[in-house]
């Protein structure tokens, strides 16, 4: 019997946020001090985003939040519902919400400049919209960088029908990460120095014990001022990462009875941060990718960029704990929690793993596949600029490389967990349940470069930040179109579209998975078919806060609008 949303046992550790979460519901409430999170659910919700003082892992620190807490309330709707969300501006600036996955009237996408105004101070919008569908989203501040700040928070929608993947119980986890410092400084300190966060460097220890590269590799590296161990923009040194608002040693805990199925719904609300997740001794059987069913495939580990979801199935059958480790992909800092059968309970939580290190093929250049080429890297990053195969990338100062020959790497375990010793989850796992619903080839190709130079800490599509005479990228109403997206950078960038599904292209022709956000392996190349039926203005943009700020941000258009002619 799946149990209802007032009754469910999602419980978090008693050091958690200093802000406590108000419990809603008959049977919600405090148990042994440990509130259970607050869920909102019906035709009126009314949320409020202002300040709050929280407490991470025993330190004091300030968010933006909802509501009073970080993450923000759970959103539990049906599919079929008219949902009205009153959102009210606590704040001295301005501020917005984004309903992330939702396909919803343009005017309802909550984007600043794009779709709406913003919410200015003291005021309060209401937003209002049929829901379409049925899974796992979630929803956050598309002004400045309050996301970083907290303001986010969870949605889950039960389906009209019978769910494809039953389970008994049923634990929403969020992802973020926090930093005590204040996001606009972090980004100040990564344009002032490229690298400023990376305390995980190669060193001389490393190249005696042949950890690291050997020194003529890191002379050619060197010559091209690429860092190897540059993995991630912002790193623990700067964050702390979070499940549910809570640190590693607040330890939130999730219950179960040993026999349940118990669906896990992972939400990467990171700014800056992808994740490795797993549950050593737990196999997780991957049920939803993105809040669309897949066929279910089982792994021991899977990536989460940030804005993905992931739903999956575990049936732990023993009265034993277990670790949820989410470690971050550059292994610089972890966070866990706990499943358990009873509270207090633990497991042993694993060390870091050896930090991964960036190869040829992250700069789009895979030496093993062409060894006729030879060695000599000095010059390549110029040689990659003035590549020919790029001829919509405007080549300007925040155009470091070209890639000169970027890879589908769909098919290949992300970056980093290529020697993971067990089942990791590749985008080609994913297979739709049931077919797509357009069955038209695409009429046209649109190629959009990812570009950057990372010293600078510049970002762009296609060599152009987003400014006031960037071109939108425009698609006529109910056009069927591929898109191909090419990453000229070292940084996996997970690309995300407002208001449309698409279908990412891993060779499952109509079974190809759907979703609104796919990362972009460094030197990679992603292609999927988009059906454009959604009018109206769309954000476009790169899911890592600092690069989206930075400039790799672009607006879709899709005319004619309702009632306008063709």
């Amino acid at each position: 019997m799946i149990q209802s949303p007032d009754r469910r046992q999602v419980l978090a550790g008693a050091a958690g946020l200093g802000v406590a979460a108000l419990a809603t519901g008959a049977g919600a409430g405090v148990s042994d001090g440990i509130r259970a999170p607050q869920i909102l659910s019906g035709e009126d919700i009314a949320l409020t985003i202002g300040h709050a003082a929280v407490t991470i892992d025993g330190k004091p620190g300030h968010a933006i939040a909802v509501n009073g807490t970080v993450p923000g309330p759970q959103i539990r709707l049906k599919e079929g519902q008219t949902v009205r969300l009153a959102v009210t501006n606590a704040l001295d600036e301005d501020t917005s919400i984004h309903w992330h996955g939702l396909l919803v009237p343009f005017q309802m996408d909550g984007v600043p400049g794009v779709s709406f105004p913003g919410i200015r101070p003291g005021e309060t919008f209401v937003y209002e919209f049929q829901i379409k569908q049925a899974g796992t989203y979630w929803y956050h501040s598309h002004s400045g960088m309050q996301e970083q700040e907290g303001v986010f928070g969870s949605i889950v929608i039960e389906p009209a029908t019978p769910d494809p993947a039953p389970f008994d119980r049923e634990h929403v986890v969020v992802l973020s990460d926090f930093s005590f410092a204040h996001p606009h400084v972090l980004m100040r300190k990564l344009k002032a120095q490229a690298g400023y966060f990376n305390r995980n460097k190669q060193t001389v220890a490393g190249l005696l014990a042949g950890r690291d590269q050997s020194l003529k590799d890191r002379l050619e590296w060197s010559k091209m001022r690429m860092d190897p161990t540059d993995i991630l923009d912002v790193t623990a040194s700067a964050y702390t990462y979070l499940v549910n608002g809570h640190g590693p040693k607040d330890n939130w805990t999730g219950l179960f009875t040993p026999g349940e199925r118990v669906r896990l719904r992972f939400i990467n609300a990171g700014g800056m941060t992808v994740f490795n997740v797993r549950i050593p001794g737990l196999p997780m059987r991957v049920v939803q990718a993105d809040g669309l069913d897949v066929a279910p495939v089982e792994v021991d580990e899977f990536q989460i960029s940030p804005a993905e979801t992931y739903d999956v199935i575990v049936q732990p059958t023993q009265d034993l704990a277990y670790s949820l480790v989410a470690e971050s992909s550059d292994r610089s800092g972890l966070t866990r929690a706990t499943l358990a059968p009873r509270l207090g309970m633990s497991a042993p939580v694993p060390p870091l793993r050896a930090r991964p290190l960036a190869t040829m093929k992250d700069m789009g250049m895979d030496m093993s596949a062409h060894a006729g080429m030879g060695h000599d890297m000095s010059g390549m990053s110029m040689a990659m600029r003035d590549g020919a195969n790029a001829p919509s990338v405007r080549l300007t100062p925040g155009v470091q490389a070209i890639s000169p020959m970027p890879a589908d790497r769909l098919g290949e375990p992300p970056q980093g967990l290529e020697d993971a010793g067990h089942r990791v989850l590749l985008y080609t796992d994913l297979k739709a349940l049931t077919p797509n619903t357009d069955p038209r080839p695409p009429g046209r190709t649109v190629e959009i470069h990812l570009t950057g130079n990372m010293e600078r800490f510049m970002w762009a599509f296609d060599g152009e930040a987003f400014g006031p005479l960037k071109k939108p990228i425009a698609f006529q109403r109910d056009e069927r179109a591929r898109v191909v997206l090419v990453n000229d950078s070292m940084m996996a960038h997970p690309i995300h579209l407002h208001g449309h599904f698409f279908e990412v292209d891993v060779g499952h022709g109509p079974l190809n998975p759907r979703k609104h956000t796919v990362s972009v392996a460094p030197g990679g190349r992603v292609a999927f078919d988009l059906t454009a039926d959604a009018p109206g203005d769309w954000a476009f943009h790169c899911h890592m806060l600092m690069h989206m700020h930075a400039g790799m941000f672009n607006v879709v258009t899709v005319r004619p609008l309702d009632g306008a002619a063709a």
